[in-house]
C-alpha cells in the first residue's frame, strides 16, 4: 500500500494502455466516480496533490462503492513529478485545441483532466497536447468532471480496440 489507504506505491506503477490523471481534483463524489470507472476498465487513476479533499473523505469512498480494492490508484506530491513518468500527456481542457473524437490517442496515453473549479494550470496546456469536448449549448462552460472523464477515456479506448 502507498501512504494513504488503498493507493499503490509509486515504485510499483502499472504499465497500461491508458492512464488517467486528475490534477488538483476538489469535490470527492467526482474522485469517487472516476475512480469506480478506472476500476471498471482496469484504468490505473493518478490524483496530484494538492487535493480539495482528505482520501479518508467518507463520500469519495462512498461514491467509489466497494470498488476501491480494483483501482489502481497512485497519489503525487505535484504534477512535475507525475509527469515525469508518463511518455505523453492528452489534456482535456474546454481550451483545448483539437475535438476529442479526432485526436490520434495511442498507447501509453496518459488523459489528464484539471480540477472542478480552475481546470488545468496553463504551464501544463502549454506544453501538452489539448483536446475539448465540444458543448451544444454555447452558455454551458464545463461538464461535470467525472463524465468527462467517462468520455475522454471511453473514446481513447474505443480508438485503442480495448
Amino acid at each position: 500500500m502507498g501512504i494513504y489507504p488503498f493507493t499503490q506505491p509509486l515504485d510499483k506503477l502499472i504499465i497500461a494502455p491508458l492512464q488517467v490523471v486528475l490534477v488538483y481534483p476538489q469535490i470527492p463524489p467526482n474522485t469517487g466516480n472516476i475512480a469506480r470507472t478506472c476500476a471498471g476498465t482496469k484504468t490505473p487513476l493518478h490524483l496530484v496533490e494538492p487535493l480539495g479533499f482528505e482520501i479518508s473523505d467518507r463520500w469519495l469512498k462512498r461514491a467509489g462503492l466497494d470498488y476501491w480494492e480494483y483501482v489502481q490508484l497512485y497519489v503525487h506530491p505535484d504534477w512535475q513529478s507525475c509527469r515525469a513518468l508518463a511518455q505523453r500527456w492528452v489534456c482535456f481542457s474546454a481550451k483545448g485545441e483539437t475535438h476529442f473524437q479526432q485526436f490520434s490517442y495511442q498507447p501509453g496515453d496518459w488523459l489528464v483532466f484539471g480540477s472542478e473549479t480552475s481546470g488545468l494550470p496553463p504551464e501544463i496546456l502549454a506544453t501538452n497536447p489539448t483536446v475539448y469536448i465540444p458543448f451544444a449549448e454555447p452558455r454551458v462552460r464545463s461538464y461535470n468532471l467525472s463524465v468527462s472523464v467517462a468520455v475522454g477515456l471511453f473514446e481513447a479506448r474505443r480508438q485503442l480496440g480495448l
